[in-house]
């Protein structure tokens, strides 16, 4: 007999033992308005009603169809879909997709925690940011590679690009984007291969150290970091570990965006720099 049925007469039911809703309900711990709403949804009918008195009756195999019931609603489906359910469509498929909404609940679920995360685990990174995943777009470049044996190595680099350019006859886009990209082994100590990118505005002459580029766009999980390049590697721990634990891999390379530095703060501890991780979401 289906759930949802209507009962049969009395004299079908006689060789079944009948309990009376109140005995039901106590049976399966809940409510004599719960199986009495249930009945009104048509999700579960009484296998007899005395049409004197009214009363409800109901069968020991129902036990296993409202356990069903109550086994859907714990799992997040709604009366509507129960009721599909019963009315016969394909319940592997339903399930499945009720499951891929879960899952994607999950996921939005754990970003937020691992947003949490990074606020709690900067004890000593100077600027309190969350990682934030987000579109940079395609960038007109003039750029200039170099392998390095030392990050400081970057402090005389700089100048040298902004002379070379100055001199080709480069003009700086606005808002200013200075970066540089770690090309390969973004995490060795020394022979570091680096691109030092500035935004431009219009394409120039190149030559042998300056050459011009345009960088297509990204999705990148970015992080500030404010204070000097010295614990720079407390924000890469951050953003690194928000990249593992929320099934992104990285697919380009790192870039740290220099917004104040040298060039216009007095004290290392106002510099401010933003590291953006290429990533994208790894195939399931």
């Amino acid at each position: 007999m289906r759930m949802n049925e209507e009962h049969p007469a009395f004299k079908e039911m006689s060789e079944n033992h009948l309990y009376k809703i109140g005995l039901f309900a106590q049976m399966n711990h809940m409510t004599v308005k719960a199986l009495r709403f249930y009945e009104n949804e048509r999700l579960l009918i009484p296998a007899y009603v005395d049409n004197f008195t009214g009363y409800r009756y109901y069968i020991l195999s129902q036990i296993a169809d409202l356990h069903r019931i109550n086994a859907l609603k714990n799992a997040g489906f709604t009366l509507d879909d129960i009721k599909r359910i019963n009315a016969g469509v394909d319940t592997n498929s339903f399930i499945m997709k009720k499951k891929a909404v879960l899952m994607e609940k999950i996921a939005e679920l754990t970003r937020q925690l691992a947003a949490l995360d990074s606020y709690l685990a900067k004890d000593n990174v100077l600027l309190n940011t969350p990682v934030l995943v987000k579109e940079i777009p395609e960038t007109k470049v003039a750029s200039m590679q170099k392998r390095i044996n030392s990050y400081d190595e970057l402090f005389d680099i700089m100048p040298d690009m902004g002379a070379e350019m100055e001199r080709l006859g480069y003009e700086c886009a606005m808002p200013e984007y200075c970066f540089t990209r770690y090309l390969a082994d973004w995490d060795k100590e020394e022979d570091i291969l680096i691109e030092t990118c500035e935004s431009v505005v219009k394409k120039c002459d190149d030559s042998e150290t300056v050459k011009f580029k345009i960088i297509p766009s990204i999705t990148a999980a970015c992080i500030f970091h404010k204070g000097s390049y010295d614990n720079l590697a407390e924000s890469y721990n951050i953003v690194l570990k928000y990249v593992e634990e929320n099934n992104y891999e990285i697919c380009g390379p790192i870039r740290e965006s220099y917004i104040d530095g040298v060039w216009n703060c007095e004290s290392s501890k106002d510099w401010l720099t933003e590291i953006q991780v290429p990533v994208k979401k790894k195939e399931v």
